[in-house]
């Protein structure tokens, strides 16, 4: 997936302004920022979900060649909340994820692919649960479960851990790495730049709307950098077994 001068004018106001972005099959891509920064406007622009100027490339054509249901075996979007009006069990949620493949040759992986989502997100137990009567943790991997069964050459995965615990948020970006080294392209929104920091391949430092920086979080994660852009101090401190930088605001 490529993007080429995308903007997003919401109330008025640029909230995504001449952004370049690419993400490629094998990579995990880290979206960060502060609060406004744009990132989950910029994730929504990518999955076609509002209406922007530039350009958008998927699989080789532009995003507005494709109808629905080919752009949903193309690409899959797991949003920030997961809101249902129905109460459908957790089971009936995930399997919804292969309603794209109805149809197609890759329906008979549906069992597989919906097995293997629950397995990764540990959510095979909530199967006859009503998804409204879950945590919101739970509902979450409910939902990140949906998007993986989907099986699309493209993840774009807006705020996956923000309800999460630690060890599922471990188990969340685990499951997005292991999609990458699959062979797909992944992008994420992460407020948690530590998560960022050990997952991801690159990452893109958003602010105002623009790209300020991107690269490999070793190269882009500077204190110079975040202290400006977050507008508070902070130390980046590299682990002192694996090296990965750890970002930790300074506390007076």
């Amino acid at each position: 997936m490529r993007a080429t001068g995308v903007s997003v004018k919401l109330g008025g106001r640029f909230v995504v302004s001449e952004v370049d972005f690419h993400v490629d099959p094998g990579e995990l891509v880290a979206l960060v920022g502060p609060n406004g920064a744009g990132k989950s406007t910029l994730l929504a622009a990518l999955a076609g979900d509002v209406e922007y100027s530039g350009e958008i490339v998927i699989g080789g054509r532009d995003l507005t060649a494709y109808k629905a249901g080919e752009l949903a075996r193309q690409r899959s979007m797991l949003p920030q909340k997961a809101t249902l009006s129905f109460p459908f069990n957790a089971g009936e949620v995930i399997r919804m994820g292969r309603a794209p493949w109805n149809g197609q040759p890759e329906a008979t992986d549906d069992e597989d692919a919906v097995a293997e989502a629950m397995k990764w997100t540990e959510t095979s137990a909530f199967d006859q649960r009503p998804f409204p009567a879950l945590s919101g943790g739970e509902q979450a991997r409910v939902a990140l479960a949906r998007v993986l069964a989907q099986r699309t050459p493209v993840l774009l995965l807006d705020e996956p851990t923000a309800a999460l615990d630690l060890r599922h948020q471990e188990l969340v970006m685990t499951a997005a790495r292991a999609r990458a080294a699959d062979g797909a392209a992944v992008a994420v929104v992460l407020h948690d730049l530590g998560l960022a920091a050990a997952y991801a391949n690159r990452a893109y430092v958003l602010a105002a709307g623009k790209v300020r920086r991107s690269g490999p979080p070793a190269e882009v994660f500077t204190a110079e950098l975040l202290s400006e852009v977050y507008q508070h101090r902070v130390e980046v401190i590299n682990h002192p077994r694996t090296g990965i930088p750890l970002i930790v605001p300074h506390r007076s």
